[in-house]
């Protein structure tokens, strides 16, 4: 049997075409193809098909996450179609369409395959101390024999505005494999499983801009998405009903914070700041 045929990650970026795809991901048969054998937690690639249509995409169930001694059981599925949702009312699109649903192991998330570019040089090591032009330091790394090298990112508007996603959602593990710049472009990001905490547990690397002024494109964003966030509002009870009320009010704090500040946050000391693995 032929492989599915995949929709181009362009192809969600209208109001229409994305709600064809949140449906053929809700809607669809789901057919398991295969499992990431390095994931922590069960993800299986599957495909989807309805009416005529078929895509990649994989599926998490929540049968198959590991019990973590910071969250909840059984949520890490919510937080990834959580963090979805605060995405899309950014209208940053960073997270691929991503819908909760029962599936051949029962219920998970259910997330658009995205085919990431190998070409796009995101993350490096240099040495020395200096990251270079186009480059923001995060931090020495051992690379092996005693030797450090200078783990750097790339100066990129998109992985700017993910950090700001990630601050508004308390990523607590975005690594170097959880990006995918796909061909066209467009920068995806996946793995949103320990998120939405109501503690500080931001760990990322992408701490290049720490402290500095937050974009002035992304200041409508923000207030738009506390506007979101009020009470009664679409979002709110969208997120109500898929993490806990003492987290949906962390985020609005979050939010609050990020705007009143008007700068990127700083690691503060109290969890680890970079993921392990970094990558």
């Amino acid at each position: 049997m032929p492989p599915p045929e995949r929709i181009p990650p362009r192809g969600v970026t209208t109001p229409r075409d994305r709600t064809e795809v949140l449906r053929l991901l809700t809607r669809g048969e789901l057919t398991v193809r295969g499992r990431v054998p390095e994931a922590s937690n069960a993800v299986l690639l599957c495909s989807v098909a309805l009416d005529g249509e078929a895509a990649s995409c994989v599926y998490k169930p929540v049968a198959g996450e590991r019990p973590l001694w910071d969250f909840p059981d059984g949520t890490l599925a919510e937080r990834e179609v959580a963090a979805y949702e605060v995405s899309e009312a950014l209208g940053w699109g960073l997270v691929p369409p991503t819908v909760l649903r029962e599936g051949p192991y029962g219920r998970g998330m259910v997330q658009l395959w995205i085919d990431a570019d190998p070409d796009a040089g995101l993350l490096a090591l240099v040495d020395g101390d200096e990251p270079g032009d186009g480059w923001k330091a995060v931090g020495h790394a051992q690379v092996g024999e005693g030797r450090t090298a200078l783990l750097v990112h790339a100066d990129d508007e998109r992985l700017r505005r993910l950090a700001i996603l990630d601050a508004v959602i308390n990523n607590g593990d975005r690594k170097g494999g959880h990006l995918l710049p796909s061909t066209d472009g467009t920068l995806y990001a996946i793995d949103h499983g320990v998120t939405f905490n109501a503690d500080a547990k931001l760990r990322t690397l992408l701490w290049g801009w720490a402290g500095e002024p937050l974009p002035p494109a992304t200041l409508p964003a923000l207030a738009g998405l506390a506007a979101a966030l009020g009470p009664g509002a679409p979002l709110a009870d969208r997120l109500a009903e898929l993490i806990t009320p003492a987290e949906v009010d962390a985020v609005r704090a979050r939010l609050a914070a990020l705007r009143e500040t008007g700068r990127h946050p700083v690691p503060t000391g109290e969890w680890p700041a970079i993921p392990w693995p970094p990558v």
